[in-house]
Order: C-alpha cells, then sequence, then structure tokens
C-alpha cells in the first residue's frame, strides 16, 4: 500500500469554491477502484492550505486513477484556484 498526500495553497477567495470541489468528488475517489481511503485536511496556520491524504493499494492503482477522466476534471477545476504550484509526494509505510 502507498500512502499519497497532496499539499495545496489556495488564493484565499477560492476556499469555498475548493471545498465545493472536494465535497462533490470524495465518495467518487473514494470509491475508485484501489483507493481505501482518502481525507482533505487544513493546515492550523495558514488557512488557505489544504492536504489531501489517501491510501492506495498501489502505484498501479494511484497512476490508473491519475490517468481516469474523474482525476482529469477534478484536477482542472481544482488547480485554477492555486496561489502556488502544489507538492505531492507517493510514500509508504515502513514503522507503524
Amino acid at each position: 500500500m502507498i500512502v499519497r498526500i497532496v499539499k495545496m495553497s489556495f488564493r484565499a477567495e477560492e476556499l469555498d469554491n475548493f471545498k465545493q470541489i472536494f465535497l462533490t468528488t470524495k465518495d467518487k475517489i473514494r470509491n475508485f477502484e484501489g483507493c481505501k481511503y482518502v481525507e482533505l485536511l487544513n493546515d492550523i496556520q495558514k488557512p488557505t492550505i489544504f492536504f489531501t491524504y489517501s491510501h492506495w493499494e498501489s502505484e498501479e492503482h494511484l497512476e490508473k486513477y491519475r490517468h481516469s477522466e474523474l482525476f482529469k476534471t477534478t484536477w482542472a477545476k481544482t488547480k485554477i484556484l492555486f496561489a502556488e504550484k502544489a507538492e505531492t509526494w507517493s510514500v509508504q509505510n515502513i514503522i507503524t
């Protein structure tokens, strides 16, 4: 299993738009083949910074999602709201 972390910084005036996009797509992402978990986190000190945190069965499942129509349309709507470029990490658990 891998964990995908995406850091996104939004323009303040776009926060409600982003939250609405996430609310309308979160269940579709959760139900995508290979996705085991997804949540949205908000930085306590910087309210314009959000993180998605998701668990995937494998890199192949994540890549299939990243090339899906769901991802492409959601990302297109989301990235135009950014204040700066998103940062991403794919990591695996070593010690629990």
